[in-house]
C-alpha cells in the first residue's frame, strides 16, 4: 500500500483539488474494480419485477463483470457469474427469458437456476477415449455465487458475503430516501433504454452530487422550476459520502427566483413555454418533502423520482474512459391508465435523449476529453470551502463530491 499511496500523490490542496490521474489511470480503474465493485459493496443488478416467475432470467452486471440474475423453482433470486467453467465463455447470451436450464453456446456445458454445473456432453468421452477424468469436480467448476439482498422489489448483490445488512450500508437518511420511491407497491416495468458515455464511471456519481450545475447546465429543469437557484433544495448524503441525494422541491412558479439569481443563469429562459404544460403536474405521492430526487448508491445504481416519472439508471464501467448506462423505468402495478400515461409522458424528461438527460453526457465527455488532450494536472472542486465535505442546503457547493472522494481515497489506499 505504501509504494501505490508513493506512487499517486494528491494535490495539497487536499479534497478541494482532484488529480487527472483518478479518472484515466489503467492501474487506478484496475484497483476501483477489484476494491469497490469486487469488495464489500451492494450493486443494483435487477428489479424483482423483471424475474417475476420461476425460471426467469436476466443478464446484469456487477462493475465491469456479467452477472446472470435468476428466480428458481423455489422463488429465490441468485446471483452468479456469467462465465462458463469451461473455457470462460459467457454462456448466457439472451437478455432476459426463462428457461430451467441455461446453456453455454459453445460446448453446451448447462447449468441449473442456482448456478450450478449439471451437464457436460461426452463427459465420460467416448468409445472410452476423451471425456473428463473421472474424478473432475463438477462444484469446482460452478461460476461463482455471489450474495444477494433485497429491499422494496430491488435486487443487489455483492462479492463479499460479509457485506453489512443494506440498510446499515445506506446508513438512516440513504434508506428513507430509497423507501419513499420503493415503499411496498408492487412495481410496474414501463421500458429500457440504454447508452454510452464516453467518460469516467465516477464523473456521473460526481454530475448528482453537483446541485450547481444543475442551476446552470439544464435549460429545462432551471426554466420549469424543478430545480432552480430559490428553491428549496438539498444535497443529503450518508456519513462515509459515497451516497447521496440531491432534492428540491418544484414550485407552481419561477416568480420567486431574483433577478440576481435569474442574471447568473444562462439556462434560465423566461420567455420559453409549454405546448403540453401537463407533462409539469405533479401528483404528491410519496412519503417525502421533494418532488425531485436524485439518488446515487454507491457504486453503481441512481434512483431517479423526477416528480411522477420513476426509473433506474445503473453504471456499467468500461475501463476508465468510457461506461455504460441502463436505465430501466417504472411505475406501480396499481396504477390507473391516467397515472401509467402520466408517468409514460414525463418519461421523456429523462434517457440519452431526455429533455434534461442528455446535456450531462455531453458535459461528462467535455470533462473526460480536457483530461484526456491536455497535460497532466489537477482541477478544482472548491464550492463552499467553509464546509469540508458533507450534505448541504446550498445549492452553489461541491461539498458532497469532495465527502465522496473522501471515501474514495480511503477505499483506495490513499487516505492521506
Amino acid at each position: 500500500m505504501t509504494a501505490f499511496s508513493n506512487r499517486y500523490q494528491w494535490p495539497d490542496a487536499g479534497l478541494f483539488e482532484i488529480p487527472d490521474w483518478v479518472y484515466t489511470d489503467p492501474e487506478i480503474y484496475d484497483r476501483e474494480v477489484e476494491r469497490i465493485f469486487h469488495g464489500p459493496t451492494w450493486n443494483y443488478v435487477a428489479l424483482e419485477a423483471e424475474i417475476p416467475n420461476p425460471g426467469d432470467f436476466q443478464r446484469s452486471f456487477v462493475g465491469p463483470t456479467p452477472v446472470v440474475v435468476t428466480r428458481d423453482g423455489e422463488d429465490e433470486i441468485n446471483v452468479f457469474l456469467n462465465r462458463c467453467g469451461h473455457r470462460a465463455s459467457e454462456f448466457c447470451r439472451e437478455q432476459r427469458g426463462n428457461a430451467k436450464l441455461l446453456i453455454c453456446p459453445y460446448h453446451q456445458w448447462s447449468y441449473d437456476l442456482k448456478g450450478n454445473l449439471v451437464g457436460v456432453p461426452f463427459r465420460r468421452g467416448l468409445a472410452g477415449r476423451g471425456g473428463l477424468a473421472r474424478d473432475f469436480d463438477m462444484a469446482a467448476h460452478s461460476p461463482r455465487r455471489l450474495a444477494v439482498t433485497r429491499r422494496g422489489g430491488v435486487v443487489f448483490a455483492s462479492f463479499d458475503a460479509d457485506a453489512p445488512p443494506l440498510e446499515s450500508y445506506l446508513g438512516p437518511v440513504m434508506t428513507a430516501e430509497f423507501d419513499a420511491t420503493f415503499d411496498g407497491r408492487p412495481l410496474e416495468l414501463h421500458g429500457y433504454y440504454r447508452n454510452t458515455v464516453p467518460g469516467n464511471w465516477k464523473l456521473y456519481h460526481e454530475n448528482l452530487k453537483d446541485p450547481y450545475h444543475a442551476t446552470l447546465l439544464h435549460s429545462f429543469l432551471v426554466t420549469f422550476g424543478l430545480f432552480v437557484a430559490g428553491n428549496r433544495s438539498a444535497m443529503l448524503a450518508d456519513e462515509s459520502g459515497l451516497h447521496g441525494a440531491i432534492a428540491s422541491a418544484k414550485r407552481a412558479s419561477t416568480d420567486h427566483v431574483s433577478e440576481e439569481a435569474k442574471g447568473e443563469m444562462r439556462a434560465f429562459h423566461e420567455d420559453f413555454a409549454l405546448q403540453a404544460p401537463e407533462i409539469m403536474e405533479f401528483v404528491d405521492e410519496f412519503d417525502s418533502e421533494w418532488s425531485v430526487t436524485m439518488q446515487t448508491i454507491w457504486p453503481n445504481l441512481i434512483v431517479q423520482r423526477e416528480m411522477n416519472t420513476l426509473g433506474i439508471r445503473q453504471i456499467v464501467p468500461r475501463g476508465p474512459h468510457e461506461f455504460a448506462m441502463h436505465w430501466t423505468m417504472f411505475g406501480y402495478a396499481g396504477d390507473d391508465e391516467a397515472m401509467r400515461r402520466h408517468r409514460l409522458r414525463q418519461g421523456n424528461l429523462m434517457g440519452p435523449a431526455g429533455f434534461l438527460g442528455m446535456e450531462d453526457n455531453e458535459a461528462i465527455k467535455f470533462v473526460q476529453d480536457g483530461m484526456k488532450r491536455s497535460r497532466p494536472g489537477h482541477h478544482a472542486v472548491a464550492l463552499e470551502p467553509e464546509l469540508e465535505a458533507g450534505a448541504t442546503d446550498c445549492v452553489i457547493s461541491e461539498a458532497a463530491i469532495r465527502a465522496m472522494y473522501r471515501g474514495w481515497r480511503e477505499i483506495m489506499g490513499l487516505a492521506s
